[in-house]
């Protein structure tokens, strides 16, 4: 997610989803496809993601916090982001190093170290659907986000984002998908919730945008509970999806929101991803 102030969202209602453990997701609509582009994440532990699809942003001061004030120093080090050789990504926050002294644009030094990975200039989707089955990190402070931005080369928010899954600080249990555009941006982002059954660290959930002419839908696990269409927004005209977009995974620390860590902030909190899909039409 573009990390701008955001203090609250426009929400429909979500409802209750079923639980997904470790095994083969049931409930994608996506089975039996075949998609165009994968990560499985097969590979040695402490090794980083192929580097033919994935991209690693680093710094702090430099992107402004990123946008809403965060307090983390995205690092290209294995201890931020590697495999860990069972067939998982893991994206993992957590306090730098003493003496380190990573720039950061709120205060002195960042006090936080994470991941922030992108597919940008590699893979993109134009139509289709996007699924990536993953454990969230739950706790005070944290804000790990599975997203999509524009290749239109506009600048932000002309540039189209899809938030596909936001797990915000002490909402361990809650889902948002958000659309953010020209004039539906920041808090006048317009999307969903959705509750899962238990905190989104305890197991694996399958995350979902299907990305169709004129109409994005969110799901969870299958299970629809946001549709956008330009008829939802400000004025018709300001629909901007209708282009590649890549994705993004990273896990933030602080910020405008969902405001400071605290003493119970897990450490590391890790974002385990088992994989990531893309079905229909794009490049790769």
């Amino acid at each position: 997610m573009n990390r701008r102030t955001r203090l609250a969202l426009v929400l429909a209602l979500g409802g209750l989803l079923c639980g997904c453990g470790s095994a083969p997701d049931p409930h994608s609509s996506s089975a039996g496809e075949k998609p165009f582009w994968r990560a499985e994440f097969d590979g040695a532990a402490d090794t980083r993601p192929s580097a033919r699809s994935w991209n690693t942003e680093t710094g702090n001061r430099d992107a402004e916090g990123w946008g809403n004030n965060e307090l983390q120093y995205y690092t290209d080090d294995a201890a931020n982001s590697a495999l860990d050789g069972a067939g998982h990504l893991l994206i993992s926050a957590r306090p730098a190093p003493a003496g380190s002294e990573l720039p950061c644009h709120t205060t002195e030094f960042c006090t936080w170290t994470s991941a922030r990975l992108t597919t940008e200039g590699k893979v993109a989707l134009t139509r289709g659907r996007v699924e990536v089955r993953a454990k969230m990190p739950t706790g005070t402070g944290l804000l790990p986000a599975i997203w999509m931005l524009g290749d239109n080369g506009v600048e932000w928010p002309g540039q189209g984002e899809i938030d596909i899954c936001e797990v915000v600080g002490g909402e361990p249990r809650t889902v948002y998908g958000t659309a953010h555009g020209p004039t539906y941006f920041n808090e006048n982002g317009i999307g969903g919730s959705v509750t899962l059954p238990a905190d989104a660290s305890q197991a694996f959930h399958t995350y979902a945008v299907d990305k169709q002419p004129h109409r994005i839908t969110w799901s969870v696990d299958g299970r629809p509970y946001f549709t956008l269409t330009p008829s939802k927004l400000p004025a018709p005209r300001d629909w901007v999806f209708e282009q590649d977009m890549h994705l993004l995974l990273n896990v933030a620390v602080g910020g405008d929101w969902p405001g400071p860590p605290g003493t119970s902030t897990p450490s590391p909190a890790t974002m385990t991803v088992d994989h990531v899909r893309f079905y229909g039409e794009g490049h790769a």
